[in-house]
């Protein structure tokens, strides 16, 4: 019913600017269709929220302030929030167009993804995670639907703002939201952060890798209950060969506890790519077996992408899933010193390795790299395992005290070589520094200070000013060992780019070459102009050639043609006088060859024109005719005849006639006339005298 009542906008002006032309997509809170911004005549997506949304003033209210928020946050990698209101009974989000497919289109074409393409895709979402963390902005809703792939390349994060301002919506502790995707605290009705966002990112790392998500159920109840109760195993058991350290990204995302996870989008950013860096081709180019058999329509296809509603639950754990190769547990206590402890299932015959550390001395810095240590000493003791080694001979006891003792000295020796390399030397964990902003000399001091060794690295960057330190590969706030190398980003500015030529081109093309060029369309103004056809650009700000950055807006000034000019009136005006008025009015005057008689107008003067009002576009033509003055006309003698005949004989040749009375007119015979058998103007007054 919802959708053939959304249906109905199509070919709607929404809020009188905002023109539906064909729907894109449904969900369980709003319908996105394909518009168009008749204002600035731009191709928009349309959010509508569904008219159960609508109903409550107060949520309404949490939305205008969430689609705010969102606006403020620009970044390559974030789908734009460009407006929000409410028309009647409609209210919407518009948001930034991108035309091309979803993440969930390439996992249902290509199920699983080598993990080169697998970071290739994560990487721009989680940098613009990253932004919006940055910015006090949580996505609550990170799935494969809201990965938006343009048709060129370019990826980008939707829906931020609207999962929480419907969320704050719902009754209390309930919660809207992808099942699929949806982090244990939400589940459980606590507060979401970045960290949410995080174990969304995670289960999403999982399915690209691995072509089915890690938790499945017949209703979405069971899915939810999975990520309170249950852990996301390592995706290399879905794909075998798969690098250890991809299963610890998997799983430190996807931790129950979200103080296990990476603290924001910044944080895993910097992890995810020092991964990258550091595994081989052949570990980033692995092929995923066979797509295993996709789960069944309401799992793959509707619960994927439905959104459900239900109370958050606490229930206890009814199952529990056994860790794989589970590494060495670390258990600190404030009042004893750290204590490494064997194994779970521990038995009689294997070695236990037991070290004491002061408690005042710092921590490992995460369990990733205490993973990472007790995969390298599981090497060592392989190693240490295959090299042959002989054997002493049963001798002299006193020469075999002796080399004992010597063995026990020199593990002695190497013992404290290693606790000083691992407590206070280059094996020791510092914190990375913050360098943002300082001089590269104070950033190298201040990393020199903490114990690391850098190496600068220039990069462009739009907010540092060039010269200034960026940041560091890891991240400033990262704890690693000393004796891990430290890249120092150095700022090289803004990357600046040539800005085309838009003089000239129509308006929709000029669009066009300011999207192929990065940048975005400014304000737009009209003007008369003589030359440059209507619909064309006269002129741009900034203008030609001018190097500027990515995104930068360009106003640009476009033709309305030739300004129209009003015709003045010139009649009875000398010829010279009119020819000026016409000349100052900016038309061209032009004189009819053929000048007419005109018995009011004087000769000289205009009689007429064409046109004769109205507009003309500038040096058009005003065509004047001239008066040659009254014609002549002959006036006969009127002398003895009757005074009315007279008169109306000259009135019906063009003259006035003026009577002159004596002696009353008695008889009314004209006895004098003036003038009289001569030629006169017609229109002139001709005088009988009448007795």
């Amino acid at each position: 019913m919802q959708e053939q009542v959304s249906d109905h906008l199509l070919g709607s002006l929404v809020d009188g600017r905002y023109l539906v032309r064909s729907r894109l997509a449904g969900g369980g809170m709003s319908t996105v269709y394909l518009a168009t911004d008749e204002r600035l005549d731009r191709d928009v997506a349309l959010k509508v929220l569904h008219p159960h949304l609508t109903n409550d003033q107060n949520f309404l209210d949490r939305l205008r302030r969430e689609a705010r928020a969102a606006a403020s946050l620009s970044h390559p990698h974030v789908v734009g929030v460009l407006d929000q209101g409410q028309d009647g009974h409609i209210a919407y989000i518009v948001m930034e167009y991108i035309k091309g497919h979803t993440l969930r289109d390439v996992l249902n074409e290509k199920s699983a993804l080598p993990p080169r393409l697998a970071f290739a895709l994560i990487d721009p979402v989680i940098e613009g995670l990253a932004a919006a963390h940055a910015a006090g902005l949580i996505h609550r809703d990170v799935k494969p639907e809201n990965v938006l792939i343009a048709d060129d390349g370019r990826i980008k994060v939707g829906d931020f703002g609207l999962a929480r301002a419907v969320t704050a919506n719902t009754s209390t502790g309930a919660l809207i939201g992808t099942v699929a995707y949806l982090a244990p605290e939400l589940v459980l009705g606590k507060p979401a952060d970045a960290r949410s966002d995080i174990y969304s990112a995670g289960i999403m790392l999982y399915e690209m890798l691995t072509g089915e998500q890690p938790y499945s159920g017949d209703v979405p109840i069971q899915v939810a209950y999975q990520h309170v109760n249950a852990s996301v195993v390592p995706p290399s058991l879905a794909v075998p060969g798969l690098a250890a350290d991809i299963d610890e990204l998997v799983q430190w995302c996807t931790a129950k506890d979200p103080e296990e996870r990476p603290v924001d989008g910044s944080a895993l950013l910097s992890e995810l790519r020092h991964i990258r860096t550091t595994l081989s081709d052949g570990q980033l180019d692995i092929s995923p077996p066979a797509a295993k058999a996709l789960v069944s329509g309401a799992e793959s296809g509707q619960e994927a992408g439905a959104t459900a509603v239900f109370a958050p639950f606490h229930a206890e754990r009814t199952e529990t899933l056994e860790r794989i190769g589970r590494p060495t547990e670390i258990i600190s206590s404030q009042r004893n010193p750290t204590t490494v402890l064997p194994p779970s299932g521990f038995s009689p015959g294997e070695t236990t390795v037991q070290a004491v550390l002061p408690t005042d001395r710092p921590a490992p810095a995460s369990k990733r790299d205490i993973k990472r240590m007790a995969r390298q000493e599981e090497k060592d003791r392989a190693r240490a395992a295959a090299t042959p080694s002989r054997s002493l001979q049963e001798g002299n006891p006193r020469r075999r005290a002796v080399i004992w003792t010597v063995v026990v000295i020199v593990l002695a020796i190497l013992a404290t070589a290693a606790g000083w390399f691992f407590g206070m030397g280059p094996g020791s964990p510092g914190t990375i520094p913050d360098t943002k902003n300082k001089t590269v000399a104070e950033a190298q001091q201040l990393l020199r200070t903490a114990g690391f060794q850098s190496e600068p690295r220039d990069v462009f960057d739009d907010q540092v000013t060039a010269g200034l330190a960026v940041g560091t590969e890891p991240a400033s706030g990262q704890v690693i060992r000393k004796f891990q190398p430290v890249s120092l980003f150095v700022s090289k500015g803004p990357q600046l780019f040539p800005l085309t030529a838009m003089t000239g081109l129509t308006l929709d093309q000029a669009k066009n070459a300011l999207g192929t060029a990065g940048m975005t369309l400014g304000n737009v103004t009209e003007q008369y102009d003589d030359k440059v056809p209507s619909g064309s650009v006269i002129s741009q700000s900034p203008v030609q050639d001018t190097a500027v950055r990515h995104g930068t807006p360009v106003a640009l000034v476009v033709s309305k043609g030739p300004q129209p000019l009003p015709v003045p009136d010139v009649r009875g005006m000398t010829q010279q006088a009119a020819v000026k008025a016409i000349s100052d009015a900016g038309l061209t005057a032009k004189i009819a060859p053929e000048p007419v008689n005109d018995k009011k107008v004087p000769a000289g003067a205009v009689v007429s024109q064409t046109p004769a009002n109205g507009t003309l576009t500038r040096g058009e033509p005003v065509t004047l005719t001239l008066s040659k003055g009254p014609k002549l006309v002959h006036v006969s003698s009127f002398i003895g005849k009757q005074a009315d005949a007279a008169r109306k004989a000259l009135e019906s040749l063009g003259f006035d006639v003026k009577i002159n009375n004596v002696l009353g007119g008695f008889f009314g015979t004209v006895r004098d006339q003036n003038p009289v058998d001569s030629d006169a103007p017609e229109g002139s007054v001709v005088t009988l005298t009448v007795v």
